[in-house]
């Protein structure tokens, strides 16, 4: 979950402050009202990162079931996967 949240700060920092004042203000509808900003969130270079680092985010996934009880012991597959994260480029 932290890995999550590193890269979505890093790359969409200003999409999600957006999407976190539009929750502030609707409290009762922020589903429906702040949709639109959700899926801002799903930018291009996010979209990259999905696939050019698919398999070290799944090595990633599979460590942390393989060890719920000390996720420690994946910080060398989510740096594995946040390396790969930094080197993605935009296909033009």
């Amino acid at each position: 979950m932290q890995a999550a949240l590193e890269i979505t700060a890093r790359y969409c920092r200003h999409e999600m402050e957006q999407y976190g004042r539009c929750v502030a203000a609707s409290p009762a509808s922020w589903q429906t009202d702040c949709h639109r900003l959700r899926l801002s969130m799903s930018r291009p270079i996010v979209q990259q990162i999905r696939q050019d680092c698919a398999e070290p985010f799944a090595a990633f996934e599979q460590c942390l079931k393989e060890n719920q009880d000390s996720v420690v012991n994946c910080s060398d597959h989510v740096n594995a996967f946040l390396l790969c994260a930094d080197q993605v480029k935009l296909s033009t």
